[in-house]
């Protein structure tokens, strides 16, 4: 499989893959996270595990349970964390730590290096029996409600290491802290390239029609990623430019919020027969390739995010890419370069226009966009970050890693 990635990804990354294949030979590595489908998270662990698996070292990914009331919770300190005010009781965090301790006892928690993904399961720290303990937190802790990092900066201390996708959303916890960014697999199904009749046959099955420019954004239906705002983007930009608007998005079992702001985006889309909302089922990647791939413009135009996956999607696709200037996406869009950055709807509509009124500029930035991606944001790169993590854990104290 690692071969498949010869002349795609850089060199020098697959090099250090198998170098530090050989010296983590035989080694376990567990994964935890609180979903299999839906999000960023679960999309690479399915991608990333069989890639290290064929390094000789032994990856498992495990998934905690949780009823309605504990998502609910967990939703919660996600949107705290990210700066929203929620109502948190010291009921809830019992129920928090209870759930993780239900999980702790059915789940096979032995491994040398444990990464612990985002505040859902991070209470399982209380549980470690063995192994080095990470937790990788993807979400944006750049202003969090302090009352409620505080109930989980404890936990992160009794780590030996944290990993944030970004550096400003590292915060001080007194342990050992990475900055490793998220990344796309430029080989899976979501992302390889597509027949003409592949992508036809997606627009028609979703009855997109094809002689008007495509606006898109994809992603969970969430208010931190604006979808309302990318409509009044959409209908400043549609008194000038005859297009058409797309949103799709797919569910995530973690996710409780995403039905209501769904309905929301309907309501005020009012029917309008050029705006297309795709609820697509989870594991829709050839769909939303074929979506990405017919899009004049891509927009992200997040006002929170961890990372943004879906930038780096488009613009590996060469597509002229527009995201708000919020969390991980400013590392992968340089502003004017790679795409553009925005802070309003009526920064977004600008942009947009600029893209759809100038197919030279559009399509240079899309080709700029393809090789910064090819040189920062391919899952051989994360692949080798994290192992270069759990070595140098392995060797803490040395100035010098050899491999």
């Amino acid at each position: 499989m690692i071969d498949q990635y010869a002349g795609i990804s850089p060199k020098g990354d697959l090099v250090l893959l198998h170098k530090l294949g050989e010296k983590l030979y035989n080694k376990s590595f567990l994964h935890i996270n609180s979903t299999r489908a839906g999000g960023g998270v679960a999309e690479i662990l399915h991608r990333m595990i069989p890639i290290i698996k064929e390094l000789s070292i032994n990856a498992r990914w495990e998934v905690i349970e949780g009823d309605e009331r504990f998502f609910e919770i967990t939703k919660k300190i996600h949107n705290s964390l990210q700066g929203n005010v929620e109502n948190m009781t010291e009921d809830m965090w019992e129920y928090h730590y209870e759930v993780n301790k239900r999980n702790a006892e059915k789940l096979d928690l032995e491994a040398d290096a444990i990464l612990i993904h985002d505040p859902q399961p991070i209470p399982l720290i209380e549980f470690k029996k063995s192994g080095k303990w990470i937790w990788r937190c993807h979400i944006d802790l750049s202003n969090p409600i302090e009352e409620v990092w505080n109930h989980i900066l404890p936990y992160t201390q009794k780590y030996e290491a944290a990993i944030f996708s970004v550096g400003k959303f590292a915060r001080a916890a007194g342990i050992d802290e990475f900055i490793i960014p998220p990344s796309i697999d430029p080989i899976s199904e979501k992302n390889r390239e597509l027949t003409d009749e592949e992508i036809k046959e997606t627009l028609h099955k979703f009855q997109i029609p094809i002689d008007r420019p495509m606006i898109l954004q994809v992603s969970r239906f969430d208010r931190f990623k604006d979808p309302i705002g990318v409509i009044k983007a959409y209908r400043m930009v549609k008194k000038y430019n005859d297009c058409i608007l797309v949103l799709a998005g797919s569910p995530a079992t973690d996710d409780p919020e995403g039905e209501i702001v769904l309905k929301e985006v309907q309501d005020y889309a009012s029917n309008d027969p050029d705006i297309h909302i795709l609820l697509l089922p989870p594991f829709s990647d050839k769909d939303i390739n074929a979506l990405q791939r017919s899009a004049t413009v891509v927009l992200q135009k997040s006002l929170k995010e961890g990372f943004g996956l879906t930038v780096s999607e488009a613009m590996w696709k060469g597509k002229p890419v527009i995201g708000g200037a919020a969390g991980g996406i400013p590392l992968q869009i340089i502003h004017g370069v790679t795409g553009f950055l925005v802070h309003s709807v009526e920064g977004a509509a600008f942009r947009i226009r600029q893209f759809l009124n100038d197919p030279h500029m559009a399509k240079q930035m899309g080709e700029k966009g393809k090789e910064y991606v090819r040189n920062n944001f391919l899952i051989t790169r994360q692949i080798r970050d994290y192992l270069s993590v759990w070595y140098a854990m392995e060797n803490k104290g040395k100035n010098i890693l050899e491999v």
